[in-house]
């Protein structure tokens, strides 16, 4: 690299995924700047000069990387991923609107603005049927009701909880898991690799002990994730993806995961095929840089 404000590497804490991401960086030789989101400053400005060409975003926060990506942005950082991935990737209804617009299967979803629209939207569905934040992570507030009265009750629950979107109530179909379902890390147009998350309970998150197991990255379910990372807008994704008795179907998209847990499964690199590609964003750039000071003088 150029200098070490070519990279930044926008961080809240240092948990496994950033620690393994700045090793890789390191052993490719890149300079890079770690930055805290505690500490960001950024004024809405179109005149103020970009301080990084690149930032790959890892904040915890889906506020602190939304609005500091689209700040950086308006500075004429490109940011890793994009503002626009972020939003959509942080807003269900968003994620969902992409998806279908792009013709990528996804379970039925209902959105509905009061209780009893809601509950006709359950009824719609049928019970079994899934309750989830429009904003959220790890799985938190998400229900499963599987009744007319644990829907009335979830219902009103959220409806006083004071958020305005906890008042938007997203109803989504539940969709009977073999065991299993599959999370797939799209590095840019490739499936770079993909596992298995096992477990007892619906939900299969691996931060609530989902055993993992190595998935094909190639044929349809790497096709699948890259089709859906390309309706969100591409970058570096992680897709959650179930069985359905119709096939594939893409439940989320995630902009900033953990992979921590995956590539001992897979024996893949997860963390330096992302920096790799990262870092051909910042050679861009910088050739980028290069030429328009060669038009100038």
């Amino acid at each position: 690299m150029n200098s070490a404000s070519s990279l930044a590497l926008v961080t809240s804490r240092l948990r496994v995924e950033e620690k393994l991401i700045m090793q890789a960086l390191r052993d490719r030789g890149a300079a890079f700047e770690q930055v805290d989101d505690g500490e960001l400053r950024l004024e809405a400005s179109r005149s103020r000069p970009p301080r990084w060409d690149v930032a790959w975003n890892r904040s915890l926060s889906f506020g602190r990387t939304l609005y500091g990506a689209s700040l950086l942005e308006q500075q004429g950082t490109l940011c890793v991923n994009s503002s626009q991935v972020v939003q959509t990737c942080g807003d269900k209804v968003a994620t969902t609107l992409a998806l279908t617009e792009a013709g990528v299967p996804t379970p039925r979803t209902i959105v509905a603005f009061t209780q009893e629209a809601a509950l006709e939207a359950c009824e719609t569905l049928g019970y079994p049927c899934v309750l989830k934040p429009v904003v959220g992570s790890w799985g938190r507030l998400v229900a499963r009701l599987d009744t007319r009265s644990a829907a009335e009750a979830v219902l009103e629950d959220r409806a006083v909880l004071g958020s305005w979107q906890h008042s938007v109530f997203y109803v989504q179909e539940y969709v009977e898991k073999p065991g299993r379902d599959a999370r797939a890390f799209v590095v840019g147009d490739e499936c770079v690799a993909a596992i298995w998350r096992y477990s007892d309970h619906w939900i299969t998150n691996t931060a609530r002990g989902a055993k993992t197991a190595a998935a094909a990255p190639d044929g349809e379910l790497g096709a699948l994730a890259v089709d859906a990372a390309r309706a969100i807008g591409g970058g570096l994704l992680a897709v959650d993806i179930l069985e359905t008795p119709d096939g594939l179907s893409v439940l989320e998209v995630n902009h900033s995961a953990e992979f921590r847990n995956s590539i001992e499964p897979t024996g893949v690199d997860i963390p330096g095929a992302m920096a790799d590609w990262v870092l051909e964003r910042v050679r861009e750039r910088s050739a980028t840089g290069a030429r328009a000071e060669e038009a100038i003088a």
